[in-house]
């Protein structure tokens, strides 16, 4: 029987723990009350600019990109010590949440005057705190407006609240031809420190392709044939950003692969001309000389990669191709479902998670391997199925008092995971060979996974009443980096039984 395997249809925390699980809880909120996303980038010419006030009333034409649904907060406090005057060129939207700016790094054509419309989706007071002394204020939920003069080198700006900055509210406007403001500001548009100096968000990067979550069938029979096809290709990672991916079918993980014990499993691992480079693959469920069918392919060659399902679990697999922290840092890994012979419980939905890190390139090339060998690992971001925070985007619907099932891996390559679902317990926990089961309800229970790279588990759990429950590692510095998901359980509102 031949199969071809789709893919899964599927800041510095000690001072500001406090304030990283409220973003959690704070991006829940907003994922249950969605404003509509920008179509198109964060600058545009030409149109009727949102008038906040009797300063805006009398202002130049512009278009806004973002139209956020938060009224603009009339208690809001805007600090202008600047004269204001020109055409209106355009408008930036800075979305701040809590501990930093979802979006916060802009490049425009030319220098002169711009509205800002700071969107405050935390649940704490942000601010937009200029170098020339403006500083624009909003409470929770409050849009504020207000226009600058940008100089032709650009500006930075912070979150001036205490440690705000430091847990990286920072973000720049840069005009082009001249990149210091960007350079100066170490923004993310994810917070934290800046993907790298060099690495500005695009605003005319497509969106990103949502990866559904849901884990595949088993397969059927007892031998498996797999074509696994290697694709160097462009990806969306996170938005703004684009890089060079290197993937096993076309997609960041690559296709989940599920069998059960017993089964025998044919790769056959084709890289094609079109490609640069040489690849591999190994399967850590296999047991085979690494120097037998984990060598290198050139492109136009393929390679049979045969193995044998001894053990049940989550197991990894990736390019060993040297250097190897290169090959899986851009892209090249994915998940091994090996159920026992006998099969698992039938439970009522099932997921499956990829958990890996981003060190990000220059736009559209590959990741940096500088960055991703540093001693201390600094990802750009860390995220769940390739895509930073596209299920706080766009949150997994489950039902209540249901039991599911996820498969957890952590593919690294260098940062461990601490497996977190607010709101929920882990009763049922198989982690690499050890297990803890339902008969333990009520005597025993899990609130995290850990996971080094390399290692994965499957977890069972309920959700007891409608609502969100955020999906996170508990290592809370890289939530605000790309680490979060929701589960929207029932109507997602706890109000509503």
């Amino acid at each position: 029987m031949k199969v071809r395997v789709s893919p899964v249809i599927g800041i510095p925390l000690t001072l500001l723990g406090f304030l990283a699980i409220c973003a959690v809880f704070n991006v829940a909120y907003t994922a249950m009350f969605p404003t509509p996303k920008p179509t198109s980038p964060a600058v545009a010419p030409a149109a009727q600019p949102v008038a906040s006030d009797a300063s805006h009333a009398a202002a130049p034409t512009a278009k806004p990109v973002a139209v956020a649904a938060a009224p603009v907060g009339a208690g809001a406090q805007v600090t202008t010590p600047q004269k204001v005057e020109g055409e209106l060129l355009g408008t930036l939207v800075i979305t701040g949440i809590d501990i930093a700016y979802s979006q916060g790094n802009f490049m425009v054509d030319n220098p002169g005057r711009y509205k800002i419309r700071f969107v405050n989706k935390g649940s704490i007071l942000h601010d937009v705190t200029f170098p020339n002394g403006i500083k624009i204020e909003a409470k929770a939920g409050e849009t504020v407006e207000q226009d600058i003069m940008v100089p032709p080198n650009g500006l930075t700006f912070i979150c001036s609240i205490p440690g705000h900055k430091d847990a990286g509210m920072i973000g720049a406007i840069s005009v082009k031809g001249n990149a210091a403001a960007a350079n100066a500001s170490g923004g993310d548009s994810h917070g934290g420190p800046a993907p790298a100096a060099d690495v500005l968000p695009d605003p005319k990067a497509p969106n990103y392709v949502l990866y559904k979550p849901d884990a595949p069938k088993r397969l059927e029979g007892t031998v498996h044939d797999i074509d696994l096809v290697i694709e160097e290709k462009t990806m969306v990672v996170a938005k703004g950003f684009v890089q060079a991916v290197w993937t096993f079918g076309g997609t960041v993980p690559g296709p989940v692969i599920r069998v059960k014990v017993g089964d025998t499993i044919r790769i056959h691992l084709k890289n094609p001309k079109t490609s640069k480079l040489p690849h591999s693959v190994d399967f850590h469920a296999s047991m085979v000389a690494w120097n037998d069918e984990m060598t290198s392919i050139n492109p136009g060659e393929e390679k049979l990669y045969e193995w044998k399902a001894d053990y049940a679990g989550v197991w990894m697999y990736h390019c060993g191709t040297a250097p190897a922290l290169h090959h899986i840092a851009n892209g090249m890994y994915g998940m091994v479902i090996v159920e026992p012979k006998e099969g698992l419980p039938p439970v009522d939905a099932e997921f499956a998670f990829v958990q890996s890190e981003w060190y990000l390139g220059p736009q559209g090339e590959p990741a940096s391997l500088l960055k991703a060998a540093a001693a201390a690992p600094a990802p750009d971001y860390v995220v769940f199925n390739g895509v930073a925070s596209q299920y706080a985007d766009n949150p997994i619907q489950i039902n209540t008092n249901k039991r599911i099932r996820a498969y957890v891996l952590n593919a690294g390559p260098s940062v461990d995971s601490s497996f977190h679902i607010v709101g929920t317990i882990f009763d049922t926990v198989i982690k690499e060979g050890v297990s803890l089961t339902p008969d333990n309800k009520g005597k025993w229970g899990s609130q995290a996974v850990d996971l080094s790279p390399a290692q994965g588990a499957i977890v069972e759990f309920t959700m007891a009443e409608d609502g969100l429950y955020p999906i996170v590692t508990h290592a809370f510095n890289f939530v605000g980096r790309g680490a979060l998901g929701l589960f929207k359980a029932g109507s997602g509102d706890p109000k509503k039984k």
